[in-house]
């Protein structure tokens, strides 16, 4: 793909984003995301050929973000634990965030496909984002900033925690509080204090 179809693509991922944000998953039409990008319908069609499609790359490109923040924090001569809690806050401003949010987009993605094991791509993402916090965890026991028998299994319960926190904002309502003594939790179990 050249440079030219990398840009057009990334341009029609971020105005779905949008139209997925505002609309959820089940109501989005391929004419909606023709009409919110100002392109042909042939156009889209280059790149997508259909909305399970490019909400799938949507979820994809969520991810990568997420990803090179880490990747980019590593990068600076900052302590784990400093990386995982600016991982942490990050976090906090995609569960409280009310607008801007594809979290009833990809509920309704995931109960109307069905998608189970290893095809589903929000399993992907979170094993992937396991992954990325063991590694983090490991890292900070051997250099002694966190305390911790599981990294595995500590990384799984923070994401469940993260996931958790993500549907409660949505369904009954959390402030910036709840959050930041859940994060402060998560460092305590890591044997870490946050001020």
């Amino acid at each position: 793909m050249g440079e030219k179809s990398l840009q057009k693509r990334k341009y029609i991922l971020e105005k779905a984003r949008g139209v997925f944000c505002r609309k959820g998953y089940r109501a989005v039409t391929m004419k909606e995301i023709v009409e919110a990008c100002g392109i042909s319908r042939g156009g889209l069609y280059l790149h997508f050929t259909n909305t399970k499609d490019l909400f799938e790359a949507v979820l994809a490109e969520e991810h990568t973000d997420a990803d090179t923040a880490i990747r980019i924090a590593k990068t600076q001569d900052i302590s784990p634990g400093e990386m995982l809690l600016l991982y942490l806050n990050a976090q906090k401003k995609v569960i409280l965030k009310k607008k801007d949010n594809l979290s009833t987009a990809m509920y309704e993605y995931l109960f109307d496909n069905k998608i189970r094991g290893k095809n589903n791509p929000v399993r992907k993402q979170f094993e992937a984002s396991v992954a990325i916090l063991d590694s983090l965890i490991t890292e900070g026991v051997a250099q002694e900033w966190m305390v911790c028998d599981d990294t595995t299994g500590a990384a799984r319960n923070i994401m469940y925690t993260l996931e958790g926190l993500k549907i409660s904002s949505r369904t009954i309502g959390i402030s910036a509080d709840v959050v930041d003594k859940e994060i402060a939790y998560i460092m305590g179990t890591l044997g870490m204090i946050v001020k």
